[in-house]
């Protein structure tokens, strides 16, 4: 006689069939639901062309409250970043780019070309920022491609460069942007980063003369950014409070490039 309230237990093969029944359920699930998200994200409507990639607005949302937590949490202006005994920097300093930098140009006749906040320009020759107190760096350079080399490079630091000609105002604006002679390379830089202690003009690598394919006459050197934001060939410096144009940050890459 059958007692009345008790199941019968299940057999092996109706708990693996359980379990598998559950298990694709679940997975079907977190399938939907990512499928979901993608399709939500791919159909949110493009950022507004600017000076920032063509992003969908939840991603360049989430890179820019990414670049907030780095500003605001991780940046420390007196945190300076390792540095080596000029010993340990490669003689053979790598070289990835000439965009903006490509053949020769006269350091004679270059001028570095500064727009003030009020429009008027300054324009500074390469012996006036070489008769600066000069700084040498050797630092761990770090590229977004995953490689890092240690490297020497001296010149002026950007600070001591903004101090001498007077350019205190302008660093109370928001950001900073640099652009080759020809225009072709262009970055922007948040100016907490640009006057950062380690930050260079630099004229000098490994001691000598920077080389065309490495910046000749001038070019930026900011540890506490990505390569990408090392420019080239300095033509213009100029200062604002809305992001200055970017020439990698257009191509999809994060604008702030911070370590």
């Amino acid at each position: 006689m059958k007692q009345k309230g008790i199941k019968k237990p299940l057999t092996v093969e109706q708990q693996i069939k359980r379990r598998n029944f559950l298990s694709f359920g679940v997975f079907g699930l977190l399938g939907a639901t990512a499928y979901g998200g993608w399709r939500w994200l791919y159909n949110a409507p493009a950022e507004t062309p600017g000076v920032t990639a063509g992003a969908r607005l939840p991603l360049r949302r989430a890179l820019n409250k990414t670049e907030l937590f780095f500003r605001r949490l991780v940046f420390n202006e007196t945190h300076l970043v390792k540095t080596y005994p000029v010993e340990m920097a490669t003689k053979n300093v790598r070289h990835n780019e000439d965009i903006g930098a490509e053949g020769e140009i006269d350091a004679g006749a270059w001028r570095l070309e500064v727009i003030k906040k009020d429009g008027s320009r300054l324009n500074v020759s390469l012996p006036e920022i070489q008769a600066l107190p000069k700084t040498d760096l050797v630092f761990d350079f770090k590229c977004v491609e995953g490689w890092d080399q240690i490297q020497h490079w001296g010149g002026v630091r950007f600070i001591d460069f903004i101090n001498h000609f007077g350019l205190q105002e302008e660093i109370k604006m928001d950001y900073v942007g640099l652009m080759t002679p020809d225009k072709g390379y262009y970055v922007g830089l948040d100016t907490s980063s640009a006057i950062h202690p380690q930050t260079l003009l630099a004229y000098e690598m490994n001691g000598k003369p920077l080389p065309t394919q490495h910046g000749k006459p001038l070019r930026l050197i900011i540890p506490v950014k990505y390569g990408i934001k090392n420019l080239k060939r300095i033509g213009t410096i100029t200062f604002s409070n809305q992001r200055p144009p970017d020439y990698w940050a257009e191509h999809g890459y994060d604008y702030y490039s911070g370590l």
